[in-house]
């Protein structure tokens, strides 16, 4: 046998494990049993009688909740089992919030124990309401796009898109009494990193876990930063490559944007946001990650997760939000998604981790592939140098995105076969980016 979430052993008493008994109260419940060494063997207590009348009383003086406390005697041995029922309201031990989770426990500090207190009050974070804050100063652009967004996709009635914003935010739930609630804020207000710290989303390329090569930040309202991401990504830090069926040119990114808008979204949806860490995505030549700060709920695990389980999110009021503009699918079901996606574009099953106090998705490309049929028109890298090589010849002062233009691939494809140039001492840059020019030293 071995402890577990709701069974925990002592060998003998100590006013400490009063903190074990505050911790099954506030998660859900268990019992705790005096006069057992770790592995669940009876090995008996001297004055199990006396614990058996002052214990309830010290519980009870202590942590302000009633146990039940049972004597026990199995082979001449007395042992006792102090049940612990699990409370709705948090209970204490001298001031400190102590935790039962698994086989251990832990006291709760910080953004976990603001967001215990309000568990236990009913609420999440999303959904406390904020003062000082009114309908007038949020964004007439964030409720046009939900707006656009719901009508298309038919989730809330003709007449509720038609109100005013007042009234939909009440629709919506996102208001308590005169007060908005953090998701309305979050939602609609033009700078929400006025209220909540570090509200926004980093994106990185890197080549190495070390180098970082540049960086964006997309700030604003919650809507917005997922559109201005995804732009991004597409446009500056995922290269597209290029098939052609017939006559016609088509291009596929390494990764099925379905799939990575709907980790993005879930990112957002979950996130939480009382750590101050914006959500960060780390873009690489072979691999791209997304993490947002947070926990699963419990007793949700990431194997639960990719079996499809269902389960509340952590923002609540945002997530039934973007599902109400057709931006989420049902809870639950968005992992699955993003699986199935990158199945049929032939890529290896995402990796789920919860790490670093967060949660991380990280897509993974084919190495060494090339995207689509043996038709496929993507330039090697090889062409690729020695065009650009070609082309510095006639012209030495030639730009990036000319470069890009001409040989029909992305600016950060061209930078990476310059930094391979550079390195094989095939290509220098003499003055400054803006009025120098290249020399080519290779003349082969």
């Amino acid at each position: 046998m071995k402890e577990s979430q709701n069974t925990e052993w002592k060998v003998t008493w100590r006013d400490e494990y009063l903190k074990w008994i505050c911790g099954f109260a506030n998660a859900e419940g268990g019992v705790l049993e005096i006069g057992k060494d770790d592995n669940g063997g009876i090995v008996g207590i001297s004055d199990a009688k006396k614990l058996m009348e002052d214990l309830p009383n010290k519980v009870r003086d202590i942590l302000g909740i009633l146990v039940d406390v049972h004597l026990n005697t199995t082979n001449g041995k007395d042992w006792l089992s102090i049940k612990v029922d699990s409370y709705p309201f948090p209970v204490n031990y001298k001031g400190q919030f102590h935790y039962r989770t698994g086989s251990t426990k832990q006291e709760l500090k910080g953004a976990a124990l603001n967001r215990f207190l309000l568990q236990k009050q009913g609420k999440n974070w999303d959904s406390v309401p904020v003062p000082h804050v009114s309908v007038k100063d949020l964004s007439a652009d964030a409720f046009s796009y939900f707006k656009a967004q719901a009508t298309q996709t038919k989730r809330l009635d003709k007449s509720i898109l038609k109100k005013n914003r007042k009234t939909l935010i009440e629709k919506l739930r996102l208001n308590e009494k005169d007060y908005l609630k953090r998701a309305a804020l979050l939602l609609f207000h033009p700078d929400p990193e006025q209220f909540f710290t570090g509200a926004y989303i980093k994106i990185g390329y890197f080549r190495t876990e070390t180098d970082l090569r540049f960086q964006d930040e997309v700030h604003g309202y919650l809507f917005d930063q997922v559109e201005k991401t995804m732009e991004l990504l597409l446009s500056k830090y995922l290269e597209a490559q290029i098939r052609y069926q017939g006559i016609s040119r088509i291009e596929e990114y390494l990764y099925p944007e379905t799939a990575l808008r709907e980790a993005l979204l879930n990112a957002v949806a979950h996130k939480d946001y009382s750590s101050g860490n914006p959500i960060q995505i780390k873009v690489y030549d072979d691999h791209i990650s997304i993490w947002n700060a947070g926990e699963l709920p419990e007793p949700l695990t990431i194997k639960k997760l990719l079996v499809n389980h269902p389960s509340m999110p952590f923002n609540p009021d945002i997530a039934t939000t973007f599902f109400r503009a057709g931006l989420i699918e049902a809870w639950g079901r968005g992992t699955i998604k993003i699986i199935d996606e990158c199945k049929k574009h032939n890529l290896p099953t995402p990796i789920f981790t919860d790490e670093f106090s967060g949660l991380q998705v990280t897509f993974r490309s084919r190495k060494g592939s090339v995207m689509g049929s043996e038709k496929s028109s993507v330039i090697g890298s090889e062409k690729s140098s020695e065009k650009i090589l070609t082309l510095m010849r006639e012209n030495k002062t030639i730009t990036i995105s000319e470069l890009a233009r001409i040989i029909d691939i992305s600016t950060r494809a061209i930078e990476k076969q310059l930094a391979k140039l550079k390195a094989e001492n095939k290509v220098k840059r003499i003055g400054s980016p803006r009025a120098g020019y290249w020399e080519v030293t290779d003349e082969e």
